[in-house]
Parts: C-alpha cells; structure tokens; sequence
C-alpha cells in the first residue's frame, strides 16, 4: 500500500476522531492502531500531526496541558499512576485555602517504579508537576481512584479520602502538618466505609494516626462508625510535631493550639 493511498488518509480521520482533542497521542497508541513509525511521520511531513517529544504526538492547533499528557500515560501507556495528595483535592474543591504561586503545583502518585517517558518529564508544563513513588497500600483498593472530567477527555485521581491519606504520608514539618489540619477540618462528606477499607490496608503507620487524631479533633460525624479495632495501628511513639504536645491515644507529637480537643 502506497501512504499517500485512501486507505491512509482513512486512517488518518479514523485517529483523528479517537483522539481527544488537547491530549497526547504516543507511538504504542499509533501502533496498536496499525499506524507504523514510518507512517506517523508521513503524517508529521503532511502536517497532519506535530511531534511533542520521543514517541508522541499532538495535533496542529491543540494546546496541551499537563492534564492532556497525563491521560496519554493513564490511557495509552497504562502506567499506574493519578493525580494525588492535596493536587486531588484542589480539583475536587477540597483545599480552597491554599494559596497558588504563579505555576501551579501538581502532585502524581505512582505505585510502581516503572519511569515515566522522557517526553513528559521533560516539558515544561505550564505547572510545576511532580512525581512521586508511593507505596501506601497493600493492594489496589476499589473506589479509591476517581475520574476527574477535563472536557474532552477524563484523568485518574485519588478520591478525597486516598488523596488525604497520601498528604499525611508525607508530613515532613510543622506548617505540613497544620496543612494537613485545615485539611481534615473541610472533610465533612467522607465516606466511612472507603476510610475503613484504606486504614486497614494502609502501610503508613504516620498518616493513620494523623487521620484518626485529626478526624476526631475536627469532630466529623462520621469518624464514630469507623472501627479502630481493626485498624493496624503500630508500636512506639511519632513525633509529627515540634514543640507540640503528647497525644497518649495515637502516641504522636501534636500543635498545642487552646481550641484544640484534647483527643
């Protein structure tokens, strides 16, 4: 078959209408379509596509954000990975508080240690993304990843009580730890059951104490139906917080604010 054949311009309006629009389009997805490497680049000389890196592609006209790359990976490469941690929860109107510098930061969650594509990690996405290997929980916990909706296409993301979970994971100082409060406090319509099922398949013995500590100093309804017993909740103090006080329940270090249960 000649590529300047119908059956290539067919092919062509066939990837064409596939393909959302403002996203990435890689090599593996052209290929298991049937369009070879020499192929696409027919396409690139025609102007049909343009490159965007090593192995993908996007549309003349379209403008891609980190969102249109992230689907490419989610959809096309079928790498485990989502939109993660307080990022998760802004998309969702869950971190209003936060205050944005001029690129905004994103946060993706891996929980394999396979590399993302050169053509990704080296863009300069209107964003400040980054990318991270977590391996939180025991197994791939059903009703923890969401779709979020981008218009023409949707993306993976933890849901508000992974994605909680995830940003407590990884407290490291004071001002992580008071954000991860402000956090909680907006968290009314957490499902309890999806809290239970993640507490007791989650490895990080930090993040579960923080929870439960700041989910009943918060005072949310519905942390009464969880069932600690059966949570894993670990040996030995943690200390979360300097300068805090002694939590004897969880054994952690927490602020010593006056408006503060002691829980």
């Amino acid at each position: 078959m000649s590529v300047n054949g119908e059956v290539t311009v067919s092919k062509i309006n066939m990837i064409m209408q596939a393909w959302p629009k403002n996203t990435i389009a890689t090599q593996a997805w052209f290929s298991s379509l049937g369009i070879s490497r020499m192929l696409a680049h027919w396409y690139l000389k025609s102007k049909w596509i343009q490159r965007f890196g090593s192995g993908a592609y996007f549309r003349y006209g379209d403008e891609v954000g980190w969102q249109g790359g992230l689907y490419a990976l989610q959809s096309q490469l079928g790498l485990d990975i989502h939109v993660g941690g307080r990022s998760s929860m802004e998309l969702q109107g869950f971190a209003h508080y936060v205050q944005l510098s001029s690129r905004r930061q994103v946060l993706l969650v891996s929980e394999s240690h396979k590399r993302l594509p050169k053509w990704f990690v080296d863009h300069e996405w209107r964003a400040d993304v980054r990318h991270t290997r977590m391996l939180l929980f025991n197994r791939n916990l059903q009703g923890s990843i969401a779709d979020y909706n981008c218009g023409n296409f949707s993306i993976k993301i933890a849901c508000l009580e992974r994605a909680i979970l995830e940003e407590m994971h990884r407290v490291r100082t004071n001002d992580d730890f008071e954000e991860t409060i402000r956090l909680m406090d907006g968290l009314n319509i957490a499902r309890p059951k999806v809290v239970q099922n993640l507490l007791e398949n989650c490895n990080s013995m930090k993040a579960k104490r923080l929870f439960l500590w700041s989910s009943e100093a918060a005072g949310h309804a519905w942390a009464n139906n969880l069932d600690i017993s059966l949570i894993d909740l670990g040996k030995g103090k943690r200390h979360l917080y300097t300068g805090g006080r002694f939590n004897k329940k969880y054994l952690i270090t927490v602020p010593k604010a006056k408006l503060m249960p002691d829980v």
